[in-house]
């Protein structure tokens, strides 16, 4: 198990590099330090002084990936790739075209972004289990084929409209939560009600039919049959059997949904007016400020290939036939 571990932990290091050089290159492929200066600073009028000004201020005068001008490990060194990407790696994403510290702003900015997400994530993974099993203990009824199409319906309707139907409803007509806005402490319930309350809302749907699905395969296996011809009851067989064999599939996607869990929803923040990571990277995307959009982008990519390895020791954890194979 530790030799799978250390195999799989090099793996993700070259994954990650190749993202960083990838995500490198499309950024100044698109648009090169010249143009950025142009875009911070406004296409008309800008002077070459100022483009020069702009670049030298925020180390974009310096050549890419190679600088043949200087001597030793300076010409790699000192370039735009080893200081705003490589630097990545050691926690240093410098400093937004606005001057502050991208790696301050993301500690900061972490915190709202769990406070909405995980509870969003824990309640709506146990609300979206739990109906799927009892669709499943009453499948083929009025009940399962009513649910589900209210879970279709579910999935039609936008996250959206669930956002702008609560704020009128609960803070516009009946004034029970904040509209928007974030608050520290015991006052931020107030703040987090609504938004974590759609949340968990607006994943009903897919999830759980997914889960349904899973369910109902699993209780058609020759191990259930066994289960009930030595007299286990129904209810048993689904919690003994049928809900930890389905939670091997299910855990290839709750896994990888965790890194979504510190980056935040973009929607959410944006409309609620929580200062998490989304709002921050929606902010960024909309100032043309790349260096917090490189940033967010290679954190996302850190937390997805941990969530892809913890995937791999949940199977071990849930599932001994993955472990022995190990």
């Amino acid at each position: 198990m530790t030799a799978y571990l250390i195999r799989r932990l090099a793996y993700a290091i070259l994954i990650l590099i190749g993202v960083n050089l990838i995500t490198f290159w499309l950024f100044f492929k698109v648009n090169t330090p010249d143009d950025i200066a142009r875009l911070q600073l406004g296409a008309k009028r800008v002077t070459p002084d100022a483009i020069a000004k702009w670049k030298a201020e925020r180390g974009y005068d310096k050549p890419l990936v190679y600088n043949a001008a200087a001597q030793g490990m300076a010409r790699f060194t000192d370039t735009i790739y080893f200081e705003k990407s490589v630097a990545m790696f050691m926690l240093d994403f410098g400093r937004a075209d606005d001057g502050r510290d991208i790696w301050y702003e993301i500690r900061s900015r972490a915190g709202p972004s769990l406070a909405v997400q995980v509870p969003v994530f824990v309640v709506g993974l146990g609300l979206n289990i739990s109906l799927a099993l009892l669709l499943a203990l009453f499948r083929a009824t009025r009940f399962d084929f009513a649910t589900q199409v209210f879970l279709v319906a579910m999935m039609s309707i936008s996250s959206l409209f669930f956002i702008i139907a609560g704020q009128y409803v609960f803070s516009k007509l009946w004034h029970l939560v904040p509209i928007s806005g974030y608050g520290g402490g015991p006052d931020a319930i107030r703040f987090l009600a609504l938004p974590v309350a759609i949340g968990v809302f607006a994943s009903l749907g897919g999830a759980t039919r997914l889960y349904r699905t899973i369910f109902i395969e699993e209780m058609g296996r020759d191990y259930v049959r066994t289960a009930r011809a030595k007299g286990m009851s129904e209810l048993a067989v689904l919690f003994r059997h049928v809900l930890k064999n389905g939670m091997i599939p299910i855990l290839t996607g709750v896994v990888v949904v965790i890194p979504g869990l510190f980056i935040g929803s973009l929607v959410t923040e944006s409309f609620f007016g929580i200062p998490g990571l989304g709002s921050y990277t929606i902010e960024a995307i909309q100032a043309q400020d790349f260096g917090v959009v490189r940033s967010m982008v290679f954190i996302g990519s850190v937390l997805y290939i941990i969530g892809l390895i913890a995937t791999d020791i949940s199977y071990t954890l849930v599932d001994p036939r993955v472990r022995l194979e190990s």
